[in-house]
């Protein structure tokens, strides 16, 4: 089975939100935090992964991914709140060393 993620990263003061999709978290973290990444994520420091949703389906996750940004910001908010209510970096404890 194919495996595709949802995730919305932040930076250290929940401020800005990013929202992407990817078929390998970890390369995917890996990259955001080692600024490997061009562009919003590398400008605005966005690397704390906060929230994350799994398919199989790349279609449902892209879909998912254009829903998300569709959201008013406080909507998002309880999104991650209702999975990580202290806004911890899910992928603190990950060995992201490639």
């Amino acid at each position: 089975m194919n495996h595709y993620y949802v995730y919305i990263l932040t930076n250290w003061e929940n401020k800005v939100m990013y929202i992407g999709v990817t078929n390998d978290l970890e390369r995917r973290l890996y990259e955001h935090k080692n600024k490997l990444a061009d562009g919003f994520t590398n400008k605005y420091n966005v690397n704390k992964l906060v929230y994350v949703e799994e398919t199989g389906n790349i279609n449902d996750a892209i879909a998912r991914e254009k829903q998300l940004k569709g959201w008013r910001r406080d909507r998002k908010n309880a999104l991650v709140e209702s999975m990580n209510p202290a806004w911890e970096d899910l992928s603190r404890d990950w060995d992201l060393s490639f």
